[in-house]
């Protein structure tokens, strides 16, 4: 078994699309645990505020078959391929870590933003406090207590 762990983003109808998210998400991995939400501003842009998360789950599938996955969720809910890489999403999920693997394909992992991305690192360090960065060798928890960059605001939201 797999411990993968995938950001949930959206800034689009954001409320609808994340639901539909993180519904699709639990069909495939029923095994799972979810942090709270958060809702935080567009880094690299101008535009609505995101609605963010990670899930985190146990799965056989493979880091391709979860990448194929996540891929149809974000299509299913209106996501293209030609979106910029700074701009509006209706759905945005990033697989984030998949075991301790490190690589660059079908997925970087451990993905980049984990330590750059307040959005990303809460919400991760309630799901994975534990669990120890492949790259940067601190548990999630301590990189986050750590973290500072007061520019990224972010707070808890109930949806």
């Amino acid at each position: 078994m797999a411990e993968i762990y995938i950001s949930i983003g959206s800034n689009v109808d954001r409320e609808r699309h994340f639901k539909n998210g993180l519904t699709a998400l639990i069909e495939h991995f029923p095994d799972y645990v979810h942090s709270n939400v958060y809702e935080s501003e567009p880094v690299g842009f101008s535009g609505r505020n995101f609605f963010n998360s990670v899930f985190a789950a146990k799965t056989t599938k493979s880091v391709e078959q979860v990448c194929q996955i996540l891929k149809q969720i974000e299509q299913d809910n209106g996501r293209t391929r030609s979106d910029k890489k700074f701009s509006p999403r209706t759905l945005d999920l990033d697989l984030l870590m998949y075991d301790g693997m490190i690589c660059d394909k079908p997925a970087q992992l451990p993905r980049d933003e984990i330590t750059k991305n307040a959005f990303v690192l809460l919400p991760l360090s309630e799901v994975a406090a534990e669990v120890v960065h492949p790259v940067v060798g601190e548990k999630i928890n301590a990189i986050w207590q750590n973290y500072h960059n007061p520019s990224q605001k972010l707070w808890k939201v109930e949806l």
